[in-house]
């Protein structure tokens, strides 16, 4: 079975090592010269200086998945050389250290690739209806990203 190439995960369901297969199965990636990979991870500080406990994801799933492959694509096309992305974000409650997002992207040079790594991640956090809630020792609240 094909595994999409964008993907609402929960905790230990998505490897980034699979991800890493999926991405140098693309057709194209023997033109690539570069793979990027970024990987977020729950940070141990709170925006409020507290230290974390837990983080807690919530989706619109439909139509976040929508958003994801909306700016998969966009980026394919608008930057030249890019022939392939993998994006994965988990959705669950996450401690310390556990990953919450995967963005793999195979490109001909490496500015390419990491010029596309950055711009997925910038949109996603503004454009994709994923909340996340930050439970600290000083409390619980939303986080909005900018």
């Amino acid at each position: 079975m094909r595994r999409s190439k964008v993907m609402l995960s929960k905790k230990g369901q998505v490897r980034l090592e699979d991800l890493l297969d999926l991405l140098r199965s693309a057709e194209d990636f023997r033109r690539c010269g570069a793979v990027v990979i970024f990987a977020g991870v729950v940070r141990g500080v709170g925006r409020n200086g507290a230290d974390v406990k837990l983080l807690s994801y919530e989706v619109y799933e439909e139509e976040a998945l929508r958003s994801l492959n909306r700016i998969r694509e966009e980026v394919m096309r608008e930057i030249e050389g890019v022939h392939e992305v993998i994006i994965n974000h988990v959705i669950d409650d996450l401690e310390v250290g556990d990953e919450i997002l995967h963005v793999l992207v195979a490109a001909e040079h490496r500015e390419e690739a990491f010029l596309a790594a950055k711009l997925i991640v910038d949109r996603l956090k503004k454009e994709t209806p994923i909340w996340k809630k930050e439970i600290t020792e000083k409390g619980s609240y939303w986080v909005r990203e900018s």
